[in-house]
């Protein structure tokens, strides 16, 4: 079966194959026994009516047509293999010759992985931010747990610092109510400044029933950094109080002892998703890395389809929401337009196809292969990444079997990642190297790694290798991602 490629650009080729026609005889025996089961005509027994009457009965054309929407694909891909060629969508197939009995000829023109070579590994260096002192995080967890495990009482007294009051908020501008920024009976710690500016000091002093008025800046919806008149209403006055952070409240709130022994745990607790932060920027900043060190062109097709199925994501997710990109972009820290959204999404989506097509390369040249382990390793973690068991997300592998596949490639991906860490330089914002090795999925070190020591390749591999480019929907938050 010879076949020719042509190159019609660095992403694109056009396959020509010739096939003698006795290779189509399989497909065209099963045409014609499909056809003699589903045909009842007289004098003939279900299931067997000859080739010859078929023939002059529907056409020879038509059984020829069967035959090669099933042969064509098996063509096209033996071509593909024998030419080593990486295909990155769809072909589009056309039948450029048949002469029956004799030969078919049919193209194929396809988006393919591009030629490129890899740089040296080894020549890969980012820097990532060293892990930071766990004393304040461990505070904070501390004061978290004494909210939690403390008492409210209600009193008759103006607010205080400190209290967790009941208010019902509405704001007007030029005399016109808002209605997007009204709120009814909303809890509120007074002194956490976790609301709008100017409420501490509006509410303190007031009484159950009392009102005031303030200026301050609305910090989202449609009129997002306007100065509006606010109105606070205190509903209810509840006085918070703490338990003392000693040990008898570390039996009360952990299985400890001693608050040393609860603060100490906590300590670990904070430190081991530190180190899978840092594990996870460092995979990040090494695949950016090597990203930016080729000149690899992403075929235009995929691309496209790509940044229409995210675009088509995002405007669901935001539709759910209730949101236009418009009031999303209002609401957001980042001041973005809508072109320069777009633009950005379109550049991470290349990335992130680059990422793919690159990790794919690392993985054909290294022989990655994933087996049964791999993969129940990955739905544990996956599992757990979810909240649910294990067999859950089996039964859901069985009722879509597309998704083995999928996590299969992901894992080998991961895999390939790993691979390309291991051996590049990271550093951390001190300067100091960061081994890659030693650092378990729930973030625990293996016995023998120095705690100095940062994130294994099993850490690196743990996610889907090409998260680390393919962020772009993070813009528009938790709700919106494609």
């Amino acid at each position: 079966m010879p076949s020719t490629v042509e190159q019609l650009s660095p992403t694109r080729v056009k396959i020509t194959v010739e096939v003698p026609f006795a290779d189509l005889k399989p497909s065209m025996d099963k045409a014609y026994r499909e056809i003699a089961k589903s045909v009842n005509i007289p004098g003939f027994r279900n299931g067997k009516v000859p080739p010859m009457v078929i023939d002059q009965r529907f056409g020879r054309g038509a059984i020829i047509q069967e035959a090669l929407n099933e042969a064509l694909p098996q063509f096209y891909g033996k071509a593909v293999q024998e030419n080593d060629l990486t295909p990155l969508a769809q072909p589009d197939v056309e039948v450029t010759r048949l002469e029956d009995g004799d030969l078919i000829e049919f193209t194929a023109e396809v988006d393919v992985r591009p030629e490129f070579d890899l740089p040296a590994f080894d020549t890969l260096h980012v820097s990532v931010d060293a892990l930071e002192s766990t004393d304040a995080q461990v505070d904070e967890q501390v004061d978290l747990l004494r909210h939690r495990f403390g008492s409210r009482t209600p009193v008759e007294r103006p607010v205080a610092d400190g209290d967790v009051i009941t208010i019902d908020l509405a704001a007007s501008k030029g005399g016109e109510e808002i209605e997007d920024a009204k709120a009814e009976g909303m809890d509120y710690t007074v002194g956490s400044g976790q609301m709008l500016d100017g409420l501490d000091d509006a509410v303190t002093g007031l009484s159950t029933g009392e009102s005031a008025t303030f200026v301050s800046t609305l910090v989202g919806g449609p009129l997002k950094g306007d100065e509006v008149d606010v109105t606070v209403t205190v509903t209810k006055v509840q006085e918070e109080e703490l338990p003392e952070p000693d040990d008898e409240f570390a039996q009360l709130a952990s299985e400890f002892d001693t608050i040393e022994e609860m603060r100490a745990d906590l300590g670990t607790r904070v430190t081991q998703m530190a180190r899978l932060e840092q594990a996870s920027k460092a995979r990040d900043a090494v695949l950016e890395d090597l990203i930016s060190k080729l000149d690899l062109e992403v075929p235009e097709g995929v691309l496209a389809g790509e940044l229409e199925a995210r675009r088509e994501g995002i405007q669901n997710q935001l539709a759910q929401a209730g949101l236009t990109l418009e009031q999303y972009l209002i609401d957001t820290e980042d001041e973005q337009d809508e072109a320069t959204f777009w633009a950005d999404v379109e550049k991470r989506s290349g990335d992130a196809l680059k990422a793919q097509i690159i990790l794919d390369k690392v993985a054909d040249e290294n022989q990655i292969a994933v087996d049964q382990n791999d993969l129940t390793q990955h739905i544990i973690r996956k599992a757990q990444q979810e909240g649910t068991s294990p067999n859950q997300i089996a039964e859901h592998m069985q009722e879509h079997p597309h998704h083995i596949q999928e996590y299969m490639i992901e894992i080998r991906r991961g895999k390939a990642l790993a691979l390309i860490v291991e051996a590049a330089t990271v550093t951390d914002s001190n300067g100091e190297p960061i081994n890659l090795a030693g650092l378990r999925p729930d973030g625990t070190l293996d016995s023998g790694t120095d705690e100095s020591e940062g994130p294994d390749e099993s850490v690196v591999a743990d996610e889907p290798a090409t998260e680390g480019t393919d962020n772009a929907e993070e813009q528009t938050g938790d709700q919106v991602k494609a």
